[in-house]
């Protein structure tokens, strides 16, 4: 099946219009969001009828159909304010729904993409107390309730920081049905509406930082779906689909990163350029603006790294290690460009309600969730041998 491209003319005007959206609308409710941690209202509604919750979502089925070149090009103007935001829409657009764009039956897509690209939202539910960054480990499981392939699945476990638990319509929830075998992993991936009987959502985890940004756990009791459930139709689709949606959804961290580096690079640009020491502005030292090359470099460097990487996913030349290599390197910059923008700052960085702050505090997630740093290293330096051993 070939789905609609957007041309590059269509795009840059979706991409003039979320770029306005994001600078106009939403950077100046910045401390609002923070304050209240939640997105307002008016601002998701916005968002819903410009398409954002469906912008990677294929076109036959309501969503605006952007390929990962496209998505990495929202992402980086996405980043530039509250994460909160992106998060909203971001599993739609990324693990969890693209599990069901790659995976699932017509039917399946029939039932839910149009749903998720007007506003309904979708969970990832893959993370456990015991199994993160490497599904293997999964403990919750689903049982057939009978041999019939057309039986019912009944599913236990408990899932942990859930992003947007505490406001899905849909969990798309992976869970054991058999051990791992010669023949796989035994993981599979079911549908699971968030109102259905069993399933349990815990109370909004308080974090660190991205405000706004709700995850949670979530517990599944004898939680009955049909046969319809199993995404793919198969018990054996499970790991692959977690592997290549996380894999997808690193490149889109990666390009948020440098999003949010950049905001961070221009807050030190302007604060250098405007406080002064000494009746001097500060961007006038030396060592302020080699901070501030660093930051560029860095920044410079991420987005190069991201839209090469988009472009290899599509083409296929490389859908394991480029992905794992920018969403590394691209958060780790992220980290120390953060961290710059606080000391170019001096005191005032450390102080809330300035966005550098807020910055500092957002961005170290970007190192831990979709697969922590550490693992981003071993899928890379693993890859690598067994390439060189082929």
């Amino acid at each position: 099946m070939t789905t609609a491209e957007v041309s590059d003319e269509d795009f840059r005007e979706i991409l003039a219009q979320t770029r306005h959206f994001v600078r106009s609308a939403v950077v100046p409710r910045e401390q609002e969001i923070l304050a209240n941690d939640r997105v307002p209202d008016d601002l998701r509604e916005q968002a819903a009828k410009m398409g954002l919750f469906g912008y990677a979502i294929p076109q036959e089925f309501g969503g605006l159909g952007l390929n990962l070149a496209q998505d990495v090009e929202m992402a980086m103007e996405l980043g530039y304010t509250s994460l909160a935001l992106r998060s909203m829409f971001g599993t739609n657009n990324g693990i969890a729904g693209q599990v069901l764009v790659g995976f699932g039956t017509d039917e399946q897509k029939t039932q839910w993409l149009e749903r998720l690209a007007t506003g309904e939202v979708a969970s990832f539910a893959l993370t456990e107390p015991g199994a993160g960054s490497n599904p293997s480990g999964l403990r919750t499981k689903a049982v057939r309730d009978g041999s019939r392939e057309d039986a019912d699945w009944i599913i236990n476990g408990d899932k942990r920081f859930i992003t947007n638990a505490p406001i899905a319509d849909l969990f798309v929830v992976f869970a054991r049905s058999r051990p791992a075998d010669d023949n796989g992993a035994g993981i599979a991936v079911f549908l699971v509406p968030a109102d259905a009987a069993g399933v349990q959502v815990g109370v909004k985890d308080d974090k660190m930082g991205q405000e706004g940004a709700w995850t949670s756990d979530v517990s599944f009791t004898d939680v009955r779906v049909p046969a319809g459930a199993l995404i793919g139709g198969s018990e054996d689709i499970g790991y692959r689909a977690a592997m290549t949606s996380l894999a997808r959804g690193r490149v889109h961290i990666a390009a948020l990163a440098v999003g949010i580096a950049q905001r961070a690079l221009d807050e030190s640009v302007g604060y250098a350029a405007t406080a002064t020491q000494g009746g001097k502005p500060i961007g006038s030292f030396q060592l302020v603006q080699a901070m501030l090359a660093d930051q560029q470099t860095g920044v410079l460097a991420g987005r190069a790294l991201v839209r090469d990487t988009a472009q290899r996913w599509l083409s296929g030349e490389d859908r394991r290690i480029a992905p794992s290599a920018a969403k590394l390197f691209c958060t780790e910059m992220a980290g120390n460009v953060a961290d710059l923008a606080v000391q170019v700052h001096g005191g005032s960085g450390y102080m809330r309600e300035v966005p550098v702050e807020r910055i500092y505090r957002d961005v170290r997630l970007l190192r831990l969730y979709e697969g922590t740093s550490e693992i981003q290293r071993l899928i890379i330096g693993g890859n690598l041998v067994k390439a060189a051993q082929a």
